[in-house]
């Protein structure tokens, strides 16, 4: 049956074991509550730091090829390209740091979703590490102070492991009481 996964052994026991949540409804055999989406918050915060470094990006190489004007030989190769980008470089490494860790924060989202794990406890992990990469986007882009930048990418990739450790805990909890 379908809602054995969910520990339910019948349709009734699984209506009950609803009926004292707010808003909460199935929607493709996953639970979908207020909870559970407010997860979705920090990823479209996070999405958004994503697309204002990128236009930071363009609007500094834009800026770049109007003041120094391309050669032929300032394309010819990728070590050409990347010298001839060096004073902009920073925008295009942050962009590149943002599709790093990142990529395991945006896996893990729709898995949170999916098992109705994403708890006021991962939510607010999700905040702070989206605040993290948020300092060290502007520390990287910015003055680039690296010891300070360092401690804002460790710290972020210490939350991430924790919302990681967590989701790992809500599985194996999930799976044991299906069992």
């Amino acid at each position: 049956m379908e809602l054995e996964y969910l520990g339910c052994k019948s349709e009734s026991s699984f209506y009950a074991s609803v009926s004292n949540v707010d808003s909460v409804s199935m929607q493709g055999g996953a639970f979908v509550s207020a909870m559970n989406l407010a997860i979705l918050w920090p990823t479209v915060a996070l999405a958004s730091l994503i697309f204002v470094v990128w236009s930071i990006l363009l609007r500094k190489r834009f800026a770049h090829i109007a003041a120094n004007p391309p050669t032929s030989a300032d394309f010819a190769n990728a070590e050409a390209v990347s010298l001839y980008f060096r004073p902009v470089q920073r925008p295009a490494q942050n962009l590149a740091n943002l599709f790093e860790m990142p990529v395991l924060y945006f896996s893990l989202v729709p898995l949170l979703i999916l098992t109705g794990s994403a708890s006021g406890a991962q939510v607010a992990l999700a905040w702070i590490f989206v605040a993290l990469r948020l300092a060290h986007s502007v520390i990287h882009i910015g003055p680039n102070t690296v010891r300070t930048r360092a401690r804002f990418y460790i710290a972020s990739s210490f939350v991430l492991f924790a919302m990681w450790v967590g989701f790992i805990i809500d599985l194996l909890t999930i799976i044991g009481a299906g069992a």
